[in-house]
């Protein structure tokens, strides 16, 4: 019994001397990054706890709220995972009303959206744009309709007109990142310029080609090439005198023949709509009137619209996990922004963004986050007005460890630096939080965030990994 005693006490010691030693490991790490240069007039916060136990292995500024990043998306992974369920699936209806007679529907044909945010998407062969078509089209034709006496309407009348969450700025609205989420998305609320730059520096570069097809949109291209190995620092804006002319400004590499960059589609309603109507022109499904019409929240919504619609088909999305899988993934932040308001329509019947975070930001407070912890103002981080603590940010990697749907929460956090982690990046914010299991088999959670960093945010990167390497 001594023997068994003794081999106890030697692995707990074992336990506790490698506890201590990854903690002098950090303390180290964490006062060379302090020092560093591009620190100078930083802050920054780094909380790491023993995942089995609970217990912290180092603390620094982890109740200093600080602007997340993408790292926000957990808070918000989290809270749709309970609060939807992972086999979630968001619908779109398209429906008609009056009646259907000899081949005519003689009334409205109509779309009602959810704020799904893969309708149309390139990533599930189900939501393909042109599969979704498809689907509408086999109804129609099911029914023999071959003409439509009325207008087609698509209806976002649950969701919030005010798609853009307050906060989010300029240089970010008119790029495929900055997308709003709404009640009828498509195709990720993107278009994608093809472009090809000049061999010599400096020198005007060609738009080659715009896709999908966007008839309404004309764009002023001050573009221009710059040195090989520069990247992507092409930024499209939206229009700001009301002429419909959106600015494409900055650089691209020289010398590409066929670099893609995305712009966000503004109305994605009416641009499903327009597609649409092409589609039903081109098998000969006629219809009386080609105006794009919408029957928005603000209008007094009609009891009878509602209640007397008949479904043609409901299509319905792959489940959140599937969904959930690109958000973190891929970091999109159009999903974020989707479930924040799906969480509002869920649970209030309307759908905004404000209401979404409060609602979050009640169901974290439930599971023991102050809400004073996760100041947010968005479901994605994009805004540089969020602040959270990477204390709370644990607690959420934490929770999620005993629920259910982990898997394939964790399934879904990218890998960096060797190790299972969410990362987010903003003009002088850099974040990073997740798991690691160490050479030694003892699991840690951790959350860092830097901001107002001087000099090259992958110089700051790097810095960051060494400091987490301590874990390994």
């Amino acid at each position: 019994m001594r023997i068994v005693y003794c081999l106890i006490f030697c692995l707990l010691l074992a336990d506790h001397l490698f506890a201590q030693d990854v903690r002098k490991k950090l303390v180290a790490a964490a006062d060379v990054f302090e020092k560093d240069s591009q620190m100078r007039h930083a802050i920054y916060s780094l909380f790491v706890i023993d995942a089995k136990t609970g217990k912290i292995v180092f603390d620094k500024n982890s109740e200093i709220g600080l602007a997340p990043a993408s790292c926000q998306k957990l808070f918000t992974s989290g809270a749709a995972f309970e609060m939807l369920g992972n086999d979630y699936r968001y619908k779109t209806e398209l429906a008609y009303t009056d009646t259907v007679k000899n081949g005519v529907l003689k009334g409205d044909l109509v779309i009602f959206g959810y704020g799904d945010p893969s309708l149309g998407s390139w990533r599930f062969q189900r939501e393909i744009e042109n599969n979704i078509f498809v689907e509408w089209i086999e109804e129609l034709q099911k029914r023999k309709i071959s003409s439509i006496e009325g207008r087609l309407v698509t209806d976002i009348s649950r969701f919030s007109t005010q798609s853009i969450p307050g906060g989010w700025i300029w240089d970010d609205i008119g790029n495929y990142y900055g997308a709003a989420a709404g009640a009828l998305n498509w195709r990720e609320n993107q278009f994608d310029l093809a472009l090809r730059s000049s061999s010599i520096r400096g020198r005007k570069v060609d738009i080659v080609n715009l896709s999908p097809r966007f008839d309404s949109i004309s764009i002023v291209n001050e573009l221009t090439a710059a040195a090989k190995g520069t990247g992507d620092n092409a930024y499209l804006y939206l229009p700001a005198s009301g002429d419909n002319k959106w600015i494409l400004n900055g650089t691209i590499p020289e010398g590409e023949n066929n670099f893609i960059i995305s712009g966000a589609i503004q109305d994605p309603s009416a641009f499903v709509s327009r597609e649409f109507l092409r589609k039903l022109d081109s098998i000969h499904i006629k219809i009386s009137s080609k105006e794009i019409a919408k029957k928005l929240n603000q209008e007094k919504l009609d009891y009878l619209f509602w209640t007397n619609r008949k479904i043609l088909t409901t299509h319905y999305s792959m489940p959140l996990d599937s969904l959930n899988y690109w958000f973190l993934r891929k970091s999109i932040n159009l999903y974020g922004e989707a479930f924040i308001k799906t969480i509002s329509l869920e649970k209030t019947g309307f759908a905004s963004t404000e209401k979404g975070v409060d609602l979050v930001k009640d169901f974290w407070s439930r599971q023991g986050i102050d809400k004073a912890a996760i100041n947010i103002i968005d479901g994605s981080g994009l805004s540089p007005q969020n602040r959270v603590t990477t204390n709370a940010l644990v607690k959420v990697l934490q929770y999620a460890k005993t629920r259910p749907w982990y898997n394939s929460f964790y399934l879904s956090l990218p890998t960096y630096n060797g190790m299972k982690m969410k990362s987010g990046s903003i003009g002088g914010a850099r974040s990073f939080a997740g798991y690691h299991i160490g050479k030694d088999g003892k699991e840690y959670i951790f959350a860092i965030i830097v901001n107002n960093y001087d000099g090259s945010a992958t110089a700051m990167v790097r810095k960051m990994y060494q400091v987490l390497d301590m874990l390994k």
